[in-house]
């Protein structure tokens, strides 16, 4: 066991704030473990620290800075290495009721309520021997392109993730940002070929966010859209950057971008109603936003922000872990195939807890 989990160790006993957590194709793994207790608030947003926000709340938790310490390790392949492992394991309780939720999505968008609206579900499972170190080196092997983290707090809870969506990057005044929707399971084939139905959800997430930028930003380019690979799964990405018009405009801008239309929909406030409304549970920080805000830990660089969407993620409590799936609908979806689209998504994090 290296200094830094024998410190999640010690900050787990003392049930202290944490999280750990390793950049997309970094090789340094960060620890900021809190000094007290307290949980705070962001207010201005010009706040240093890690921050982890719920889908829909005023208030953005995170770790200060100023309040932490910051322990850096290394990622070497002989530490992070597991033989690969494959699971059928498949939970269909909530099946039917999942389904129902989409058909009920679809009906609404042919009723011109919103275009697009994002479904998800929760699913339980158990993890009698759940280990943090293991977990997260689990998921540095495994999926190296995205952002993963353990974040613990004692009046939230333990919340890990991998995360394949980066939500906002801004160095200074240049931000990058993208789009991901649309999924499909990897397989053997050298063309990953996609329908109409994902192209027309990825150009909407698109759009969503040049929308978004509209005033608080210039010199807008964006990439054409390209196929991306997360774990055993494929998406359609799109990069989108820019240049703020004040350093002063990272609220404004986060608040325009979250919820993305990937994990809520669009119209953005007419989708979230509708999800809020018929879900049937509280998402609580599943696709929120969580990342470094205007610091960068490992260099200490500041108006440095680098933010991920809390996209496969769980929450564990005790000896369970409840995971977060959600799909994007749209007036073409078949709720029997978005919910194998979300039994191959929760693939993902069965992986690392199996």
């Amino acid at each position: 066991m290296t200094d830094l989990f024998i410190k999640v160790k010690t900050h787990q006993e003392q049930k202290l704030p944490y999280v750990l957590f390793c950049k997309p194709n970094s090789d340094k793994i960060v620890g900021v473990f809190q000094k007290n207790d307290h949980l705070y608030f962001l207010e201005t947003f010009e706040e240093k620290g890690f921050v982890l926000a719920p889908f829909d709340a005023d208030e953005v938790p995170y770790i200060p800075l100023e309040h932490a310490n910051v322990y850096i390790d290394n990622v070497t392949s002989i530490d992070y290495f597991f033989e690969t492992e494959t699971t059928d394991s498949t939970d269909s309780t909530g099946k039917d009721f999942f389904e129902e939720v989409v058909a009920k999505g679809v009906n609404a968008i042919l009723q011109n309520q919103f275009s697009k609206v994002v479904i998800s579900r929760k699913e339980e499972v158990a993890v009698p021997n759940f280990d943090i170190e293991n977990t997260m080196r689990k998921m540095i092997h495994y999926y190296s392109n995205a952002f993963k983290y353990c974040f613990f707090h004692p009046k939230i809870g333990t919340w890990i993730g991998a995360s394949p969506e980066q939500f906002l990057n801004a160095q200074g005044t240049t931000i990058k940002t993208v789009a991901l929707a649309g999924t499909q399971l990897a397989s053997k084939a050298k063309n990953v070929v996609w329908e109409e139905k994902e192209k027309t959800e990825q150009q909407m997430v698109t759009d969503f966010i040049v929308e978004g930028l509209e005033g608080l930003v210039k010199e807008i380019t964006i990439s054409s859209p390209y196929s991306l690979r997360a774990g055993n799964l494929w998406h359609i990405k799109t990069d989108i950057s820019a240049k703020l018009k004040s350093n002063k405009s990272i609220k404004k801008l986060i608040y325009a971008l979250h919820p993305t239309s990937a994990v809520c929909g669009l119209p953005k406030q007419a989708a979230k109603d509708f999800i809020i409304e018929n879900e049937g549970y509280n998402r609580e920080y599943y696709s929120g936003f969580l990342g470094e805000l205007n610091i960068d830990f490992v260099t200490f660089r500041t108006l440095h922000t680098d933010l991920f969407v809390n996209l496969r993620c769980m929450k564990i409590i005790k000896d369970k872990a409840q995971l977060f799936i959600g799909c994007g609908i749209t007036k073409d979806s078949i709720p029997e195939r978005e919910y194998l689209e979300s039994v191959n998504k929760s693939m993902t994090m069965k992986k690392i807890i199996n």
